[in-house]
């Protein structure tokens, strides 16, 4: 069975990345981006998709965060689509309603190849400690463009902005795992009737 797995590397004059990932993993991550809380968070994303992801980012972190969360976003995004191929064999759909505490946050994904988010989240304040919580629909933004996938999040209620961020992160983690699994009954189909995913 053919690896699932691929190497990016992204140099600009603002971030330096490099990302690793293997979809067929355990969830195994190792993560260093300057930032502590988005640390945390790519780390759910690792932990609860089962990827397998290595991250190193370098940024204008004396600027603020954007950069370099975005940057991450689309480094990770390119490597999940070149592990993919041409998405042979891949259930492609799923969705989850996932709940933590008081918070429930849906998440649907079609690993189309036509890149598309639907985001409908907000938070009660811009900030989770020193993190702005507009950079949470920037990371999915990014990570949706460049993997190629219609990526569709919504939180239905919650109070806590940590929570709201952190059901985001592993509910779009769970539909992943899903989505990407190889489907037992097609496993060298491509599952569309154009016979490509490729947008």
């Amino acid at each position: 069975m053919a690896s699932r797995s691929a190497e990016i590397s992204r140099k600009t004059r603002e971030t330096e990345i490099a990302v690793s990932v293997d979809i067929d993993g355990a969830g195994h991550s190792e993560i260093a981006t300057g930032i502590g809380f988005f640390d945390h968070m790519l780390d759910q994303l690792s932990r609860h998709s089962l990827i397998d992801m290595k991250v190193t980012a370098k940024g204008d972190l004396h600027i603020d965060d954007h950069h370099t969360v975005e940057d991450t976003g689309i480094a990770i995004g390119q490597a999940l689509a070149k592990a993919l191929g041409d998405r042979r064999g891949i259930m492609r759909y799923a969705s989850i309603d996932l709940a933590m505490d008081e918070t429930l946050t849906r998440a649907a994904i079609d690993v189309s190849g036509r890149p598309f988010l639907v985001w409908d989240v907000s938070f009660s304040s811009p900030k989770i400690g020193t993190f702005d919580t507009e950079l949470v629909r920037e990371f999915f933004q990014a990570l949706a463009q460049n993997a190629g996938v219609t990526l569709h999040v919504a939180n239905l209620y919650g109070a806590n902005n940590h929570h709201i961020a952190e059901t985001c992160f592993k509910a779009v983690a769970r539909v992943l795992r899903a989505a990407f699994e190889r489907d037992p009954r097609q496993p060298e189909a491509v599952p569309s009737t154009k016979g490509t995913l490729g947008g």
